[in-house]
């Protein structure tokens, strides 16, 4: 039971975060494009780098995912491919459609994932290198939690920045989904 019950706690986090993504895009929309690209003096500049960070923050974490010993249909095609040497500033999307239609697919392969994920892959430990080379092992359940928490704090960040454009992305805590 307590297998199961992790992997449905994963599956509510991606069902969260593909909710929260349609709804912070969607009161992202609201700006025009010179105002998302504006410098507001955020970590990641502008709103448009803070949603490109999490793209790719999202792709090298999917891969490090893929990476550990099972086939995950969702996660091919392309999906995760990175530019050579990409890191975590990188605007991999200047155009917003490009980037919209990006976060689309990932949320929807995020969803698939999870679904198929075996029960007790969070369980397992993960082996992988950082950005920086530096080879880490530890519990898959740990890395699935971070995935999932640095995506709602930068959409954090993000939903501040609308703020203080004078957009309200609305409701978005989680227990909303409940």
């Amino acid at each position: 039971m307590e297998e199961r019950a992790l992997l449905e706690n994963y599956r509510f986090l991606a069902r969260y975060n593909r909710w929260f993504n349609q709804r912070l895009y969607a009161a992202c929309e609201q700006l025009p494009d010179e105002e998302r690209k504006r410098d507001r003096g955020a970590f990641f500049v502008s709103i448009h780098n803070t949603l490109n960070h999490l793209v790719w923050g999202d792709q090298t974490w999917l891969r490090r995912f893929a990476a550990q010993g099972v086939a995950f249909a969702s996660l091919g095609g392309g999906l995760l491919d990175l530019p050579e040497g990409a890191m975590h500033a990188a605007v991999l999307h200047e155009e917003w459609a490009s980037l919209r239609t990006k976060r689309e697919q990932l949320d929807e392969a995020i969803e698939a994932w999870v679904r198929d994920m075996p029960a007790d892959f969070p369980l397992r430990i993960m082996r992988y290198s950082n950005s920086k080379g530096v080879k880490r092992e530890h519990p898959m359940w740990q890395a699935l939690t971070h995935f999932f928490n640095h995506q709602t704090h930068h959409r954090g960040q993000v939903t501040t920045l609308l703020a203080q454009a004078g957009i309200d992305p609305g409701v978005t805590d989680l227990i909303a989904l409940v």
